[in-house]
Order: C-alpha cells, then structure tokens, then sequence
C-alpha cells in the first residue's frame, strides 16, 4: 500500500494523498492531538501535514525508514512548529530571546542532542518507548499511563528513574 501512496503522490496525483489519509490519518491525528488541543487547530495541522508530504515526497526514502516513521517525523515536526507559531503571536520576548543565540551555542546544543541521542539508545527499548511518548510527543502522563496499562504514579517513577539514569550517562543535569 506505502508504495502506492508514494507513487501516486510523486505522480501529483490527489488520489494518493486520499490514500495516504485513510490510511495514516489515526497515526497523524494521534501525534498532533499530543500537542496542539484545539480541534480547529488541530485539523489546520493536518492540512499542512498534507501539503508538506504533496510537496517533500520526493526527499522519502525507503532505505531510510518506513513511510508511518517518516509521516510520523513530519506530523511532530509540523504541530511543534504550528505551536511555536501560536505561542509567538503571544509572545513577541520569545523571539528576541531566541535571536541572541550564537553559532556556537548552535554547535553546542546540536553536540549535546547526539549524546542524548546515544545515552537514550542504551536504554531498554520499554524504557525507550516511555522516554519518546512523553519527551518526544510530548504526551501527557495520564496518558502513556491509560495506553500502557500501568498507573500514572508507576509511569512517573519510570520516567524519574529515566532521568537520573540518563543525568548519570551525560555526567549532568538533564531536565
């Protein structure tokens, strides 16, 4: 069926979108309802979740991961920009705030995200899993709690004990 999707998709051909949102629409609603609340919003999010894959199908690649894994990536990446756009009109200091970092603040936080990125690959992959829901899709506890049939107080400890495991492998703070 992915094949199809991106054939069609690449051919412009709206039938493959059609697809794609039968398809994937759960797993895309699933990701952006984690972040943004409104449901205006929401489905605002998936139009340009839709635009973005019409547009970018070209850069999909199979050798890199499967089509839901990249719609996924697309689908966080949209809402947390739809989001950061919203609180922006809100909020005009965020953006001065943000245009005082320097180039090499910019190396350093990207150098700090490649050692997280190793210290979370050492983790069992439960542990993974309970780590991306909550710190990735930005999920409430309440709900990696209901989903993985556990209580909420059980998910926070795991999360509390995540964090000092990883503080210890980065020798330092992690928040």
């Amino acid at each position: 069926m992915d094949e199809k999707i991106i054939e069609l998709i690449k051919l412009q051909k709206e039938k493959g979108l059609k697809l794609m949102q039968q398809e994937y629409s759960g797993l895309m609603h699933y990701i952006v309802r984690g972040i943004l609340e409104n449901e205006s919003d929401i489905e605002e999010c998936i139009s340009d979740i839709c635009v973005k894959v019409w547009n970018s199908i070209e850069s999909y690649s199979p050798d890199k991961g499967k089509l839901s894994t990249w719609l996924t990536v697309i689908s966080r990446n949209t809402a947390l920009n739809y989001l950061k756009g919203k609180l922006r009109e809100h909020d005009q200091l965020k953006e001065e705030v943000a245009g005082t970092f320097s180039v090499e603040d910019d190396l350093l936080r990207r150098e700090r995200a490649e050692e997280l990125k190793s210290a979370i690959r050492t983790l069992s992959i439960e542990e993974q899993h309970i780590f991306y829901r909550k710190y990735y899709y930005l999920q409430k506890t309440s709900q990696i709690a209901a989903e993985l049939g556990m209580t909420d107080r059980s998910v926070e400890g795991k999360l509390y004990r995540l964090r000092k495991k990883l503080q210890k492998k980065l020798g330092g703070e992690f928040r």
